[in-house]
């Protein structure tokens, strides 16, 4: 590529790319005996102090309700791509023609255009929801060296609202994307575009599929330089706009005093001159503003007032991440081990930094979880992690340059793309202590990762389906780099399923880590994964992740610290001596010593969710109450299940459901295949001390004639579904349950009236019941499509002569 271009195409770093690094470490100096002279004042309270107990309690809003930012002084901005979104072709266009149109904004990196493009998405599924501009929208984030694959996965994903498709191979997705967006209309929100080059391959390769929607569909582009967001031809380039001085002060105060008691007036004024500094840089506002939210203190905005390093927009950044208390500046830190706008799970965040030993409690009786979860809410509260979707994250580009130069050689990534040929060939600094690689390769971990000493942490992601990971690479792992505290490789989803053994074992040599505390080998649902006795030798190990892996043996002897173990199915015989467990997906109950319900008893510092198999093997109620359930108030989600295996009668089964009283904070109830004679007191209302804040409740394959359980205990309830249920009708208290949003009736096939349900329902599902409650439903006048016809979004779906039929809304017959 030329020079002339190469200038086209490089990223616009309004700090680094102006700086070299001996100028950047003379800045950053200046900027830390600033950041200290500030610190040094009396008046700064708790600003850059607070400790972690002090962070994990703060009433902070919770992480949902902040996953999306508030968006100022874009309304004219919002008017016109709105109305360029509208507009359809009129006449006859020439048949080559795309379907689509495209729109590019292009804009400084930080100047809004990502917040605004999914600004731009929210306000068409909830203001224009009635105008049907679109049947499908997919919103994508294109990374600087992104994978097209990747993308297709992503795409097929915001279509089917579901999890990622199995297929993996680019023919195969190219193929099944087609299929999705056949005849559809559809807008793609391609977020921060990178073009190497005019002719991109990669980016013809990514248009590739879409031709096959309806005309009139949209892409809308956002982009940091002019020449990317016009790469596909786009009708009109836009430059993202700045804020006018009020809109920017508005934001600026939202994000600093939202939610604050204090005299606002006091504040406006040193808040204008604070953000008069910050030259309309929005990501410098929300990340200034955080940190002085954290402390609204007059004093303290006043000596911020003063500060000059807040007239350029990284400087700005540099003194917001001085503001964080040490421990969660390393925590921060460590994420820079991550690829750039990786999404990073909150999960496996919290527990990367306890295994580090970067979470500090105040006291005994304290969580290292809570504590972990408090930083994340700090780092959210100042934008330096960026929610995506539920409990994930992002970190803006420009504090990825932040804490690249921050932490210099200590966190490491390998980019080890697909696309390259003969693998990675760069260096490896030596002193690397932390380092992700993106793609297993053998030549790469046995030539030069097993030479660095100083590793604490060795993150592989992703090991494909046709690369073996060889057990002799594991060995050299465990041998040479005995220092590591995380062991994390990630398998394909079908790395096991075209393997002939369906097996992955664990080598004997992984005891020699003896300073690990997260080891895991993420595995597919098929894959048996095969544990060594030695593994009871790592006193250290808190966490083994196995994701959907099978293990039909666990040596769990000797692992009192071990807090999560995470796998699809497992046999462990006498679990309850892990006492110290938080994590346990599923138990199974067997008829033989050690796999008794009463494992469970001392076990009550689990946490989130909890599938309890083969309860057709526990005989009594006195039984089921040895479980303890009641006591673990940290359990939101369980799931009961009973097996077509030997079954107790009618009679004891319901003495067993009443014996496993859930904890009342319990937020999410599945129960699978009861035959109970009735339901127990706590589920219909009749004693307290159930789950009476239950939101989510799911009765599956329930077999009892007659009418189906009362609610009434659960007056908060959000959404019920109720499939292949053998009653002949619904409880007719159900208008009771006024929160209720959500109803499914699935293969019900007993059920042919309803009872009339409350004002509050959202949606409601009708799959596959009988032919009689189907029809009606759809039968103007029927007392049943009265009961229904309050209701704004209903669905309809049956087989007919061998074809799913799916209807939404609800026509009337």
């Amino acid at each position: 590529m030329s020079e002339e271009n190469a200038s086209l195409f490089d990223m616009l770093d309004v700090f680094f790319t102006a700086m070299s690094r001996l100028k950047l470490k003379k800045r950053i100096q200046q900027v830390e005996n600033t950041v200290s002279e500030v610190n040094k004042s009396p008046l700064l309270g708790v600003a850059g102090n607070s400790t972690p107990k002090d962070i994990a309690n703060k009433n902070r809003r919770e992480l949902g309700a902040a996953s999306k930012r508030e968006v100022f002084g874009r309304e004219a901005l919002r008017d016109d791509i709105m109305g360029r979104l509208r507009e359809i072709p009129q006449g006859d266009a020439p048949s080559y023609s795309p379907c689509y149109s495209v729109i590019g904004i292009y804009g400084v990196a930080g100047s809004g255009k990502t917040t605004f493009a999914g600004y731009i998405r929210d306000y068409i599924k909830e203001e224009c929801k009635e105008e049907k501009l679109f049947d499908t929208i997919m919103c994508i984030h294109v990374s600087e060296t992104f994978s097209v694959e990747d993308i297709f996965q992503e795409m097929l994903k915001d279509i089917s609202k579901d999890s990622l498709p199995s297929i993996s191979d680019h023919r195969g997705l190219n193929k099944k994307l087609k299929e999705a967006l056949r005849g559809k209309r559809f807008l793609l929100i391609l977020d921060d575009l990178w073009v190497k080059n005019k002719n991109d391959q990669q980016l013809e390769e990514l248009i590739s599929p879409l031709n096959v929607g309806l005309k009139g569909s949209k892409i809308l582009v956002t982009a940091r330089t002019k020449e990317a967001a016009g790469a596909l031809c786009a009708d009109k380039l836009i430059e993202m706009p700045d804020l006018d001085e009020d809109q920017y002060l508005a934001m600026f105060m939202h994000y600093a005093l939202s939610g604050t008691r204090v005299a606002l007036k006091e504040f406006e004024q040193v808040g204008r001159d604070i953000a008069k500094k910050l030259h309309g840089s929005p990501i410098a506002a929300v990340t200034v503003a955080g940190r002085l939210g954290a402390n609204p203190n007059i004093s303290f905005w006043k000596n911020v007032a003063k500060l000059d390093m807040l007239n350029d927009t990284m400087d700005a950044l540099w003194w917001s991440y001085k503001q964080l208390n040490p421990d969660i500046r390393r925590c921060f830190e460590f994420c820079n081990i991550f690829p750039r706008r990786f999404k990073l799970e909150k999960d496996q965040l919290v527990h990367l930094w306890i295994a580090q030993g970067f979470v500090k409690t105040s006291c005994a009786i304290e969580e290292m979880e809570d504590v972990a979860e408090g930083y994340i809410q700090e780092l959210v509260s100042c934008s330096f992690l960026q929610p995506k979707g539920t409990d994930s994250f992002v970190i803006h580009d420009l504090l990825h340059d932040l804490i690249d130069k921050i932490v210099g050689s200590g966190c490491f990534r390998i980019n080890n793309e697909r696309s390259q040929r003969g693998g990675w060939k760069g260096d490896v600094p030596r002193d690397v202590r932390h380092l992700f690689v993106q793609n297993y390769d053998v030549e790469l971990i046995t030539e030069k990762i097993v030479r660095l000493e100083y590793l604490r942490t060795l993150i592989i992601d992703v090991v494909e389906e046709e690369t073996p990971v060889e057990e002799k690479v594991i060995e050299s792992i465990c041998k040479r780099l005995p220092k590591l505290r995380v062991l994390a490789i990630a398998f394909s989803k079908k790395h096991c399923a075209i393997k002939k053994t369906k097996k992955f074992s664990v080598p004997k040599s992984i005891a020699q880590l003896k300073h690990l505390h997260y080891l895991a080998f993420r595995t597919n649902l098929s894959c048996s994964v095969i544990l060594p006795s030695a593994l009871t030798k790592l006193h250290h190990i808190q966490r083994l992740d196995f994701a959907g892996g099978e293990i039909s043996e666990f040596p769990s002897a000797g692992l009192m610290n071990l807090q999560h173990m995470i796998c699809g199915v497992m046999k462990i015989p006498n679990l309850g001596r892990l006492i110290s467990l938080q994590t346990l997906r599923s138990f199974t109950i067997w008829n033989k010593e050690g796999y008794e319900i009463r494992q469970l008893r001392d076990l009550n510092k689990l946490r989130g969710s909890l599938w309890i198999h083969g309860l057709e093997n526990v005989k009594s109620k006195e039984e089921a109450l040895q479980a303890n359930l009641a006591a673990k108030e940290r359990l939101t989600d369980l799931t009961f299940n009973w097996r077509d295996d030997t079954r107790c009668s009618p009679e004891v089964e319901a003495d067993v459901l009443e014996g496993l009283c859930p904890p009342v904070g319990l937020q999410r109830l599945e129960i699978y295949g009861y035959r109970g004679s009735r339901y127990p007191d706590w589920m219909v209302g009749k004693q307290s001390g159930g789950p009476e804040g239950l939101r989510n409740l799911y009765l599956i394959a329930c077999s009892q004639l007659g009418t189906g359980p009362a609610f009434e205990a659960f007056p908060h309830l959000r959404v019920l579904r109720i499939r292949a249920c053998s009653w002949d009708s619904l409880t007719g208290n159900m208008e009771r349950l006024t929160l209720l949003k959500k109803l499914y009736i699935i293969a019900c096939k007993n059920i042919r009236s309803l009872p009339t349900l409350p004002q509050s329902i959202e949606e409601f599902y009708l799959y596959h019941c009988n032919d009689e409650l189907m029809k009606s439903c759809r039968t103007v006048g029927h007392p049943n499509w009265q009961k229904i016809e309050h209701i704004p979004r209903k669905f309809y779906l049956y087989f007919c002569n061998g074809e799913l039929i799916f209807v939404n809304p609800f026509a009337a017959v």
